[in-house]
Parts: structure tokens; C-alpha cells; sequence
């Protein structure tokens, strides 16, 4: 049985949809779509996930808990609850509640000829350092909880270490958590 095709949901700057596109093309094309991005916190403290190598863009590099793009007729919030169950293996019934935080674009060329070019919408949620994590290697290499000071350190010291669109967010985000927003 043949798999069908992802479609992305392509937008225009105001976030309006425009129509759809299969997810490798729209990344060639580099047009613009819809996407996500989900951080989890327990206190004083943020979940990183490593991406795994394997991945078509930005293997190997730190990056917020989980990210990915809604499908056509997916709505946000049904498309992050899905990711943080399939990347990080969260059970449905720990789900964390999450609020949307703010939203921006970004245009990332890679060398592989790909391109990011989304409007990616910022979800926070909290979940317990402890709590059940069965994270999938084909999405992410390694998980680790790190203190919110600790990581504004290394994204202004170690920048190459982390993807392009958590370079970009996360400062704000730490913002927020740190009340400075």
C-alpha cells in the first residue's frame, strides 16, 4: 500500500492559507507554510531533543521539544498533540496543555538544496522532568532537561550547536518564561 503524499499547508504572510503542497516540494520551492514549534518546561528547567542525523534538514542539532507542520486539515493543536506523542512518546493521557505564545517567519536555505520557509507558530507547555518520555530515533537522537540560564548561555556561545528557527525563538521565549515580555 502506497503511502500518500504530506501536504503542507502553504500561507501567505498574514498566515491565510493559500492552498497545499507536498512537503518535499514545498521545501525546494522554498514557499511559505505553515508550522510549529512546541517547548515543554518543568520549572526553571526546558527539554531539548537532538535531532536524529537522518532527518533531510538540521540532523545532529539541538532544538525545542518537538516541531513539525499541521497537515492540510489538521488544526494546530491537533497536530502538536500528535507530534509530542509520536517524537517524544508522551501518553495521550499526559499530554500537556499548551498556549500559543507568539508566531514569526523565518527563510532558511540548506545546502542540500532544501529551504524552510515558514510561519511557525510558538506553543509552550509544562511537563514533568520525570514523567514517561519514549522518544522515536528515527525523529530525534537525544532528549535532555536544561536550566533556562544554562541554555541562554550556550545559544550565545555555542549558536552552531542548535537549528535555525530555535536560534531565532527561543531568546523570546526565555524572555516570556523569564517574565521580561
Amino acid at each position: 500500500m502506497s503511502r500518500s503524499p504530506e501536504l503542507l499547508i502553504l500561507v501567505d504572510e498574514n498566515d491565510r492559507e493559500t492552498g497545499t503542497m507536498e512537503k518535499l516540494q514545498a521545501h525546494r520551492e522554498a514557499r511559505l507554510h505553515r508550522a510549529f514549534s512546541v517547548f515543554l518546561t518543568d520549572g526553571d528547567r526546558m527539554l531539548l531533543q537532538k535531532r536524529a542525523d537522518g532527518k533531510y534538514h538540521s540532523g545532529g542539532l539541538w532544538a525545542n521539544a518537538c516541531c513539525s507542520h499541521p497537515r492540510a486539515g489538521q488544526s494546530l493543536a491537533e497536530a502538536c498533540r500528535q507530534r509530542l506523542m509520536l517524537e517524544l512518546g508522551i501518553p495521550e493521557d499526559r499530554l500537556p496543555d499548551l498556549q500559543e505564545l507568539f508566531s514569526f517567519t523565518y527563510c532558511s536555505p540548506y545546502e542540500n538544496g532544501l529551504t524552510e520557509h515558514e510561519f511557525d507558530h510558538v506553543f509552550l507547555g509544562t511537563y514533568p522532568e520525570d514523567g514517561p518520555l519514549s522518544p522515536d530515533p528515527e525523529e530525534l537522537s537525544a532528549l535532555r532537561w536544561v536550566p533556562l540560564q544554562d541554555l541562554s548561555r550556550e545559544l550565545q556561545t555555542q549558536p552552531e550547536l542548535f537549528a535555525t528557527w530555535f536560534r531565532l525563538c527561543a531568546p523570546r521565549v526565555l524572555e516570556i518564561l523569564n517574565g521580561k515580555e
